[in-house]
């Protein structure tokens, strides 16, 4: 599998964060690697707060979390479909899971992704069946599992941010996936043909339409849409728009003398005004007002 990504794609104003925060991407162990991008890792300390912002990847993430004002705390952030916000204060810690477009449902395969899309839950909530309870059971025999789930939980994530060592927060996080990687052969086939229908999507600026896309790989449109339904957890039409926009908004950063009309047809946009309008609606300002 590839190193970690070095770029900031989705980040908005990357050098304006990075000047605050340390920020950094790391490999999980390699049994892992087919599912999860990177771990990425932050730290900051700041005299006065920062609100970063993020044009959400099509990713599951689970996210290890340390601030002065609480205790450590582990969640799963579903698929973003709005702009993220989130306003750093003081000093804290994050300690992040990326999964590839796909990757996620084998750790927790009772669902479809599309469960915690737009969503932002507490890991014993998603972690259904061991090693932790099934979050629709009743009772207390289910109450008691899910408070040795919560403690459980709560452990990781002591694990996860408190230590100094950047190495050792890796294996943490090493430590606490691997065990829940415990998907059938079915899930892990269907997982592994979305990631590689997601990838193609990312990385193949031929794919226009979903339609021909579907064609292409010998499936329906309807088969393409369950499929991503259940394992990446949005259309592959959104996966579409996505990664077009944020290529658009990383060009838009780089140059501010982009031909738009040029790149808009590069992306696959029937028009400039298109293209306009869909990164006025992710970012809040057209893209020529980007780079400001």
């Amino acid at each position: 599998m590839a190193a970690p990504r070095r770029d900031t794609r989705g980040i908005v104003a990357a050098p304006d964060l990075l000047a605050r925060v340390r920020f950094r991407r790391r490999s999980p162990a390699e049994a892992l690697r087919p599912y999860v991008e990177h771990y990425w890792l932050i730290d900051w300390d700041l005299p006065e707060p920062y609100t970063s912002q993020v044009v959400p990847h099509p990713c599951v993430n689970v996210v290890f979390q340390r601030y002065a004002d609480r205790p450590a705390f582990g969640e799963v952030a579903g698929i973003g479909l709005e702009l993220f916000s989130q306003t750093l204060v003081g000093r804290g810690r994050v300690c992040g899971v990326q999964f590839r477009p796909g990757g996620f449902r084998p750790f927790a395969p009772e669902r479809p992704v599309t469960d915690w899309t737009g969503r932002r839950l507490p890991l014993a909530v998603v972690f259904s069946g061991p090693p932790g309870p099934d979050p629709r059971a009743e009772g207390a025999a289910a109450d008691a599992a899910r408070a040795v789930a919560q403690s459980a939980v709560a452990d990781a994530a002591r694990a996860v941010v408190e230590p100094a060592d950047e190495d050792a927060r890796v294996a943490a996080l090493d430590a606490f996936l691997t065990p829940r990687l415990r998907a059938g052969p079915r899930v892990l086939d269907h997982a592994g043909l979305a990631m590689r229908l997601a990838d193609r999507i990312r990385t193949d600026r031929t794919i226009r339409r979903v339609a021909d896309f579907a064609r292409a790989e010998g499936m329906s449109v309807r088969a393409l849409q369950r499929l991503f339904a259940g394992y990446v957890g949005v259309s592959p039409k959104w996966v579409l728009l996505r990664y077009r926009i944020h290529e658009a908004l990383e060009r838009a950063a780089a140059d501010a003398e982009v031909d738009w009309a040029t790149l808009a047809a590069e992306l696959g946009y029937s028009d400039q005004a298109h293209l306009v309008r869909d990164v006025t609606a992710t970012v809040g300002v057209p893209p020529t007002a980007y780079p400001r």
